[in-house]
This record gives structure tokens, C-alpha cells and sequence, in this order.
């Protein structure tokens, strides 16, 4: 009788589809435990990636399909998100402490990247997740202005430098060590150098997912940065203009030379609502980045408007996810957060933690 009820939940379980990974809970092995007393039933499904407030919803939807079987008196299913690292290059090895690096980047500039990638880190924050970010942007670094950071890192130890904190994020940029006004004249082999140690010489502590805000373009120093650093996954932002579409095609090209899996793209500036009237209107052109993800076989993860308020809480140190945590705008970015951090929980799992060291010793 167990089994069968067991058989049969599982049946019914297998027409809730996982939003995100638009797969259903059984061919996922999300479903991890089903237990039956009495008619009692308990459900343990764990997902592997920042859910937040999708949780709830995918509880409700679980609870509802099992209590319309047969003899099921009650239901609890727990819903629980375990973030595992992933594989990185296989000539690197991952960054101790760090589950799972993720490049952000853009073929071009001005289309918006940091101010993604800073609320991508905080929408990964706000589901649940350990998030850290990293400005790799030494001619041009944002992250400071955008996190509302300011100050000096401290180091403890006179070698390793301690995050800067704020948002539940943990950050580091080039930008903390120098005055903002300060231009940084540098040849590439110093960029890269410097950047190497800004990841490396940082304390980041435990961490699901680091965000790398890569700086614009497809040079030597995005290049160099993408075969040194352990990267489990990449984002392209790009706008629909098509300039930016050719550099942002570059920019993934790059990543597939390189063996990094790209995640998806973000189209960014998509559309644009008149505060005043609503008239929408694509300044920018309309369905570029959806075609380029057909083009090149990735997933679209999303779409976000031009919108001034996302321009103001960023200028303002207080990102939308902060400064509107509950908005549509917030909504936008958790969706694509998800869609991401998703699409990187599918991927091949880093298991050289597991390996057991083997020691040859003369005896």
C-alpha cells in the first residue's frame, strides 16, 4: 500500500513543473523524501538554487495536487534550497570558500551592465543566498557609488584584505583603494595583475555565488580575466540596438572559446514608459536580445525597461532592490536571478571537494 501511494504521489508530482527550470520536480530530483503515516503525507523537495518567495507558492501548488489523492488525509511539504558549486575551467580550480563564480559582462559599455549586476547580486541575496561582488572594472569602477560604500578595506594581516559590506552584500573594488577621481593609468598586465589580487588577497568567507562585474568589451584583459579566474557561468547584458548586439555576440563568442558556460543574456533598456503619458515606446529597437539567444542556442533570462527610478536608486547608493524591494522593477531582476542561478544549478557539479587526498609515504 506504501508503494503504492508513494507511486502515485510521484505520479501527480510529476505535472508540477519547477518555474524556473521549467522542468518538472521528479525528473529534476528535486523531490527528495516522501513519507506516509496514516494517510499522513511528508514531502522534502530541495531545489538548487535561490527561490525566495517562489517557495511558498510552489508549497501551495504541491499541497493542493497531493490532498486531491485518494486517501490522503494531510499534507507537509518542506521546500527547502541547497546552492552546490559548480565546475569551473578545467584547467583552474575553484577559489576556496567560493561555491560559485559568475561573470557578468558586455561587449560594449553604457548598456547598463554594473547597475545589472548589482542588482542581480542583491536579488540572489534577498532569495537566501551568501553573495559577494566583485568590481572588475579598474578603469571605470561603480560598484562603490552603486552599493552606497564608502571608506578604506581593512587588513588584519597586512597581506589579505577584508570585504567592504553593505545591502547583505560583501564587495571589493578598486575603487575603495583609490579617490574616486583618481584616473588609473595602467598597461593590461597590471589590470590583470591587480584584479587577481583583488579576488585572490580578499577574505570573501563562504559564499554562494560571486558576482563578477566584468569590465565592457572583448580585449586582453577581458580575455586574460576569463582564462585566469574559475568561472562556473557568464551573463551577456546587451541592449536591442543592434551596435550593442554585434559587440555583445562578441563577448559571448568569447566565453565559448574559453569553455565558461553562458547562462543566458539580459536585454537591458528594453523598453521605455513615459512617466508622465505611458506611452511605451522601443527606443532602442525591440526583440534583439531574444533573437541573439536563438542565434546562439542560450536562454533569454529576462527583460528590464529603461526606467529613471533605476538609474536614481543606483546613482543613489541604494539599489531598486533596496530601495523598492517590493516593486515590479525588484520583481524583474529576482525573476531573472532565478532564471540564472537556475539555468547554473543544471550544470556539472565540482566534486574535487569529495576526492579524498592519497598520500604516498615510505614505510
Amino acid at each position: 500500500m506504501t508503494e503504492l501511494s508513494k507511486a502515485a504521489i510521484e505520479a501527480q508530482l510529476e505535472t508540477v513543473q519547477d518555474r524556473y527550470l521549467e522542468k518538472d520536480l521528479v525528473s529534476t530530483k528535486a523531490l527528495k523524501a516522501i513519507d506516509i503515516t496514516d494517510g499522513k503525507v511528508f514531502l522534502r523537495v530541495e531545489l538548487g538554487y535561490p527561490a525566495g518567495s517562489y517557495r511558498d507558492e510552489l508549497k501551495k501548488e504541491i499541497e493542493t495536487l497531493v490532498s486531491a489523492i485518494d486517501g490522503v488525509s494531510s499534507v507537509e511539504a518542506v521546500i527547502e534550497q541547497r546552492v552546490a558549486a559548480h565546475a569551473v575551467q578545467k584547467s583552474l580550480k575553484r577559489i576556496e570558500g567560493i561555491k560559485n563564480i559568475i561573470a557578468v559582462a558586455s561587449g560594449k559599455g553604457g548598456v547598463g551592465k554594473s547597475t545589472t549586476s548589482a542588482n542581480l547580486a542583491l536579488a540572489l541575496a534577498s532569495d537566501g543566498a551568501s553573495v559577494g561582488i566583485l568590481d572588475a572594472d579598474i578603469y571605470g569602477p561603480s560598484q562603490p557609488r552603486m552599493l552606497g560604500i564608502s571608506g578604506t578595506p581593512e587588513s588584519k594581516d597586512g597581506t589579505t584584505l577584508e570585504p567592504m559590506q553593505n545591502h547583505n552584500l560583501k564587495a571589493m573594488s578598486i575603487g575603495f583603494l583609490v579617490e574616486e577621481d583618481t584616473p588609473m593609468i595602467w598597461r593590461g598586465p597590471m589590470v590583470t595583475q591587480a584584479l587577481e589580487q583583488l579576488l585572490k588577497d580578499t577574505n570573501w568567507g563562504e559564499l554562494d555565488y560571486l558576482i563578477v562585474d566584468l569590465p565592457p568589451g572583448t580585449g586582453d584583459t577581458q580575455l586574460t580575466l576569463s582564462q585566469k579566474i574559475p568561472v562556473s557561468g557568464a551573463v551577456i547584458v546587451t541592449t536591442p540596438q543592434d551596435i550593442a548586439l554585434l559587440d555583445a555576440r562578441k563577448g559571448l563568442a568569447m566565453f565559448e572559446k574559453v569553455e565558461v558556460p553562458v547562462l543566458g543574456v539580459v536585454e537591458n533598456m528594453s523598453i521605455h514608459i513615459c512617466s508622465e503619458c505611458g506611452h511605451a515606446e522601443h527606443i532602442f529597437g525591440q526583440g534583439g536580445g531574444e533573437k541573439m539567444s536563438s542565434e546562439y542556442d542560450v536562454d533569454f533570462l529576462g527583460a528590464l525597461p529603461l526606467d529613471i527610478n533605476i538609474r536614481e536608486h543606483a546613482d543613489n547608493g541604494n539599489p531598486s532592490l533596496v530601495s523598492d524591494p517590493d516593486g515590479k522593477i525588484s520583481d524583474m531582476y529576482r525573476d531573472i536571478s532565478r532564471k540564472m542561478s537556475a539555468r547554473l544549478a543544471e550544470k556539472s557539479k565540482d566534486y574535487t571537494a569529495k576526492f579524498p587526498n592519497i598520500v604516498i609515504q615510505n614505510t
